[in-house]
């Protein structure tokens, strides 16, 4: 099965909450009880959604923390598959 280019999970955010709700990072930061710069961070596609940050985000919106951490595999898992070659792992047969 071929998988596709999933968003970043940053995108989703600002795509589907921040923008729609004419939020800024510096208000969502405020209301999630995070830095401004972790937040900017993550809308940027520079940084993780953490265990932590996926209960805050699904407290303040709504939202499972189970779909946060899905975007974030979901990411985290296209970008290495991309460069699966380069791991070097031999594939085990069982005797």
């Amino acid at each position: 099965m071929k998988m596709y280019n999933p968003p970043h999970p940053g995108e989703v955010i600002k795509g589907l909450w921040l923008e729609p709700l004419g939020i800024s990072i510096t208000e969502v930061s405020k209301a999630l009880g995070v830095s401004r710069k972790t937040m900017s961070n993550i809308v940027n596609g520079n940084g993780r959604i953490s265990p932590e940050m996926a209960v805050r985000l699904s407290l303040a919106f709504g939202t499972s923390p189970e779909s946060w951490m899905g975007h974030q595999t979901a990411y985290d898992l296209w970008q290495v598959e991309q460069h699966k070659n380069e791991l070097h792992v031999r594939p085990l047969k069982v005797a």
